[in-house]
């Protein structure tokens, strides 16, 4: 992990320590062992998107801050030019830009996903909220539930995300606009 990701966990730690939260209260709310908890803030494993947004409800917080340390500042609106969105590195092949990240308050959070095609699918993953996906270049496979699609660019899907659910790419390098309502 580079060190630009190592601070997310640094930061998450931090703010739990100030905020009195015990390693175990953490893992209960966020639903998973005391061991993969300690693993997310160690930076040992990648964060989950997902995850990273129940972290920052727990911590009071918004996600901006962990991911940059600084606090959103607009509340009218918020800009962002091509390239300068808050990117995570989920793991190799796999990549987010933040879209909204600036924007105080947000009840959506609009991300540009780009992934590459992948030996092993990840594994699926579950939220809050709904999930809407545009597929911008490429072609891409979404599994929801049991159901499994293949959409080409131009296609999207909205979605339950509480349903097990994730996006691989197909034939080559896709991008997607996914908006999370969470």
């Amino acid at each position: 992990m580079n060190s630009e990701l190592l601070q997310i966990p640094k930061r998450i730690k931090e703010l739990r320590e100030i905020l009195d939260i015990s390693v175990s209260e953490m893992s209960e709310k966020l639903k998973v062992t005391r061991e993969e908890y300690e693993m997310y803030e160690s930076g040992e494993k990648d964060i989950p998107v997902s995850t990273l947004y129940e972290i920052a409800d727990v911590l009071g917080t918004d996600c901006t801050v962990l991911m940059t340390g600084e606090s959103p500042r607009m509340n009218s609106y918020s800009i962002v030019r091509r390239g300068d969105g808050v990117k995570i590195d989920r793991y190799a092949g796999y990549n987010i830009e933040s879209l909204a990240f600036n924007f105080m308050n947000r009840q959506m959070e609009p991300m540009l996903v780009t992934l590459e095609v992948q030996e092993h699918e990840p594994a699926l993953v579950m939220h809050g909220g709904q999930e809407f996906n545009l597929v911008l270049e490429g072609k891409m496979k979404v599994t929801v539930g049991k159901n499994v699609f293949i959409l080409n660019e131009g296609d999207c899907i909205y979605f339950d995300p509480n349903l097990p659910h994730g996006q691989a790419a197909v034939e080559g390098k896709t991008r997607f606009l996914t908006v999370i309502n969470e």
